[in-house]
C-alpha cells in the first residue's frame, strides 16, 4: 500500500523509508513556533529541563500578536518573559510590535515554511502551512519547549480522509466557504487526528490565500492537519520568498484513505456556521435576517489582503449600519501597508469601520471587540464557541469577509449580491 503525502513528509523526516497510519515516529524538524500567549509557558519548561542553548536560533519563530499592542500588565509581562529570551538565544525570527503580523499569516509572507517542511507550533492553527505542501500542526507549549532543545518531536503517523475539489468558485464564494461547507458534512471531529489531503481540478481556481484559509480551520474538522497538493501556484508563491529548495512530495495512487469525499465548488454558496460549534452550518440563504450587533474582519482565518480587497469591493461607497461595529484587522504589516496604498483603508474609514494593527485581538475573546451580553456578532475567525469573543451570553457566526461587510452594511446576516444589487445565484 502506497503512502499519502503527509506520511511521505513525515518519513523523510524520521529518516525512514516508509509509514504506516499509527506508527510511532521522532521527526527532524524545520520550524518551531511560539507565541505571546503559549512561549512563556514553554521558555519556562525550556529553563526547567536546565537547558543552556536552543537546538538551532535559525529554526525558532517567536511572534508576539495575541495581545500586543499588550492590552494590560499581565500581557506586557508575557511579551517581556518572550523579549528577553529572544534576545538572550539571538532568536533570528523575533516579531514584535510594528514589524509583527498574526503567526499564520506572517510565516508564509515570510518565507519561513514552505513545500515539505515539518513544522510544529504552540498554537492550534498551525495547521495553516499545509497550503503551502507542509506538514504542519500544532502542539502543546511542553512539546515547543522540548522541541527547542532537540530540534525534533514525537508524532503518531495520521491516516488521512482525501477531499477532491472540483469546478470553480461562484462569485463571492471564498475558501472560508469550502471550509465551513466542509466541516459542515464531517463534524468538528469527522477527521479527527487524520490528514485532510486536497486535491482535484477545483485546486486551480483556489488561490494561495484561499488556500491558506481552508488548510487553517482544519482543526476545526479534528484533523491533526490539512495539506494540498504543490503545484505551480505553490511554487510561483514561493518563488522569491522560501528560501530554500521546496521538496515536493505527492500521494501514491494507491495511498490508503479512511474515507473520501468530494465538494463541487460551482454549488456552494456563502455559508454561515451558527453558535456554538463550526459544524452548524447553513447556507447565506438560510441565516440572512438574524441581527448583528458586530462584525470582525480579519484574523489567521482571514485577515489577507484578498479578504480585504473582497471586503472594500462590497463596503465602497457604503455605510456601517446604525447601531452595528465593524473592526477589520489586517493580518500583517505588509498586509496593512498595501491596503492603504489600494486605498482599502480610506474604504473601510469613510464606511465607518474601525482599523486596528496586526493583532488575534477579538478572535480569542482578548481585545478589539469583545462582546457584552446578549450581543451578536459576525466573524470571519475560526471558532464560535461558548464564550469564544466575550461573554458567554453571546453569540458568534462564522462567515467569510464578503458576508461579514455585507451584514455590516445590512444590520443583519445577508448576502453580498443583496448588497451589491446583483441577483442571486443560489441554487434552485
Amino acid at each position: 500500500m502506497g503512502m499519502t503525502m503527509t506520511q511521505k513528509i513525515l518519513a523523510a523526516h524520521a529518516g525512514l523509508d516508509r509509514v504506516e497510519p499509527g506508527q510511532l515516529i521522532e521527526a527532524e524538524l524545520d520550524l518551531v513556533l511560539g507565541n505571546d500567549i503559549t512561549s512563556p509557558v514553554a521558555i519556562d519548561e525550556f529553563e526547567k529541563a536546565g537547558a543552556r542553548e536552543v537546538f538551532d536560533r535559525d529554526k525558532i519563530a517567536l511572534v508576539l500578536d495575541h495581545f500586543v499592542p499588550n492590552k494590560d500588565i499581565q500581557s506586557a509581562e508575557q511579551c517581556r518573559r518572550v523579549r528577553a529570551f529572544a534576545k538572550e538565544h539571538a532568536i533570528s525570527h523575533f516579531f514584535d510590535v510594528g514589524r509583527m503580523g498574526i503567526e499564520h499569516a506572517l510565516l508564509p509572507e515570510e518565507g519561513l515554511v514552505g513545500p515539505g517542511d515539518c513544522i510544529i507550533g504552540a498554537d492550534s492553527h498551525t495547521c495553516t502551512y499545509g497550503a503551502l505542501g507542509a506538514f504542519s500542526t500544532g502542539v502543546g507549549s511542553t512539546d515547543m519547549a522540548a522541541a527547542m532543545i532537540t530540534g525534533k518531536a514525537w508524532f503518531k503517523v495520521p491516516a488521512a480522509l482525501r477531499v477532491e475539489l472540483q469546478g470553480s468558485l461562484p462569485r463571492y464564494v471564498s475558501g472560508k466557504d469550502v471550509i465551513l461547507h466542509l466541516i459542515g458534512i464531517t463534524g468538528v471531529d469527522g477527521a479527527l487526528y487524520q490528514s485532510l489531503e486536497f486535491c482535484g481540478d477545483g485546486l486551480a481556481s483556489l488561490s494561495m490565500d484561499a488556500r491558506l484559509c481552508i488548510a487553517n480551520m482544519a482543526v476545526e474538522a479534528g484533523a491533526k492537519n490539512g495539506i494540498f497538493p504543490v503545484d505551480e501556484g505553490t511554487l510561483r508563491y514561493c518563488r522569491g520568498r522560501f528560501p530554500r529548495s521546496p521538496a515536493v512530495y505527492e500521494a501514491d495512487p494507491d495511498a490508503e484513505y479512511t474515507a473520501r469525499l468530494t465538494i463541487d465548488l460551482s454549488s456552494l454558496r456563502p455559508t454561515v456556521a451558527f453558535p456554538h460549534l463550526p459544524e452548524n452550518t447553513r447556507t447565506i440563504d438560510e441565516a440572512k435576517g438574524i441581527p448583528i450587533d458586530q462584525a470582525i474582519i480579519g484574523s489567521c482565518t482571514n485577515g489577507r489582503l484578498e479578504d480585504l480587497r473582497a471586503a472594500a469591493e462590497i463596503l465602497k461607497g457604503r455605510k456601517v449600519a446604525d447601531g452595528v461595529r465593524c473592526i477589520i484587522i489586517p493580518a500583517t504589516q505588509a498586509i496593512y501597508l498595501q491596503a492603504v496604498r489600494e486605498g482599502l483603508m480610506e474604504t473601510f474609514i469613510e464606511a465607518g469601520a474601525a482599523v486596528s494593527t496586526p493583532t488575534c485581538g477579538p478572535c480569542l475573546g482578548g481585545y478589539m471587540g469583545i462582546l457584552g451580553q446578549g450581543e451578536r456578532a459576525v466573524s470571519t475567525t475560526n471558532r464560535n464557541f461558548v464564550g469564544r469573543m466575550g461573554h458567554v451570553e453571546s453569540e458568534v457566526y462564522l462567515a467569510s469577509p464578503a458576508v461579514a461587510a455585507a451584514s455590516a452594511v445590512a444590520g443583519a446576516l445577508c448576502p453580498p449580491e443583496a448588497i451589491m444589487g446583483e441577483p442571486s445565484s443560489a441554487a434552485q
